[in-house]
């Protein structure tokens, strides 16, 4: 189990080191490729094969043009977010020639860790990862490392999210946009407010809640008085909050949902009860998937490009390596609709 464990974890560098040569000889020297003497070469490989390192030579043949495959790894395949993340990479992909393989995670660090584990075993020459960090480092170190590994053999990454895995990445601006959602509302004459959110164990709730603290902190509402109710960011979890929020806090005025699968899934609850949205309480998510605006009533939230994301997300991916992570930022904008409106 352990020489299992160090061998995943042995990098490009590790082997070059023990072979006191360079980063570039030692990746010669393992493809085949020419430039390198025999015996250099030979000693190389004697190294690498001690050590147990398996160079992953397919992961390389992207950057030769040969790989015309990518992975993208999604938290959930079923949210409109991640649906048309993916059409993003899809059609940018499909542009390009490549054949792209997607893995859906739960937002389970340790699921994650094993579908990045067979798009590498794959031989894809690329993987985005789509969706939230973790705001412990600790659950994606050993993502990190498999990534690490799988760069240095010469695949190429790119992650759309705060993520802590020292790659390219896309960042959407949560925090921005979680202080414009409740910015509105707060404009609107709410202060009895509930938020919906997912795990505060991911990056994205993080960021967006820390967006709507800073929004009540600049308006004099205290953000302790704020209800946060947790639980899965889906639909159903959005229903589990709605419910949840009518039982223990009926006095609620508006309902911030951290996106709009939760948003949809509180419209469902309020509607079968017969409360009236905005009359009685208003709601928000965030993302702007399509069918926001085709609510009823039509959805109030944070749009994000979603589709865009996706595209340079992937654009990143098969760029050039760079000497340190690029980061590229999707701006946000609030998009108020019928779901929102003063206190009754």
């Amino acid at each position: 189990m352990q020489v299992s464990r160090q061998r995943a974890t042995l990098r490009l560098q590790d082997v070059a080191t023990a072979a006191g040569v360079s980063i570039a000889t030692a990746s010669r020297s393992l493809s085949g490729a020419p430039g390198v003497s025999d015996t250099v070469a030979e000693r190389v490989r004697e190294v690498a094969r001690q050590m147990g390192y398996v160079a992953n030579v397919h992961a390389r043949s992207l950057a030769a043009g040969t790989s015309r495959s990518v992975g993208l790894v999604v938290h959930e395949i079923g949210d409109p977010y991640f649906a048309e993340i993916a059409s993003g990479v899809l059609r940018l992909g499909g542009e390009e020639g490549l054949t792209v393989q997607i893995c859906h995670t739960g937002r389970d660090p340790d699921k994650e860790l094993e579908q990045i584990r067979s798009l590498v075993a794959h031989r894809v020459g690329a993987i985005v990862i789509a969706g939230s960090g973790f705001v412990d480092p600790a659950l994606q170190a050993a993502a990190r490392q498999d990534l690490q590994a799988y760069r240095e053999a010469g695949g190429r990454v790119a992650v759309i999210g705060r993520h802590h895995l020292g790659v390219d990445a896309v960042l959407p601006e949560n925090t921005k946009g979680g202080r414009a959602i409740a910015e509105h509302v707060l404009a609107l004459g709410h202060r009895r407010l509930a938020v919906a959110t997912g795990s505060r164990g991911l990056t994205t709730i993080a960021d967006r809640l820390a967006g709507v603290e800073e929004a009540c902190t600049a308006a004099g509402v205290d953000f302790a008085t704020v209800q946060v109710i947790e639980a899965e960011f889906t639909r159903a979890g959005g229903k589990i909050a709605a419910e949840q929020i009518l039982a223990e806090h009926p006095d609620v005025t508006a309902i911030l949902a951290m996106n709009d699968d939760m948003a949809i899934g509180i419209l469902s609850v309020l509607r079968l009860q017969g409360i009236d949205v905005p009359g009685r309480i208003s709601v928000t998510g965030f993302d702007d998937v399509a069918v926001a605006g085709d609510l009823a009533p039509s959805l109030t939230t944070i749009r994000l490009p979603m589709l865009t994301m996706g595209e340079h997300a992937l654009e990143l991916a098969l760029k050039e390596p760079a000497a340190r992570p690029r980061r590229r930022t999707a701006g946000h904008e609030l998009v108020v609709r019928d779901s929102t409106g003063p206190p009754g």
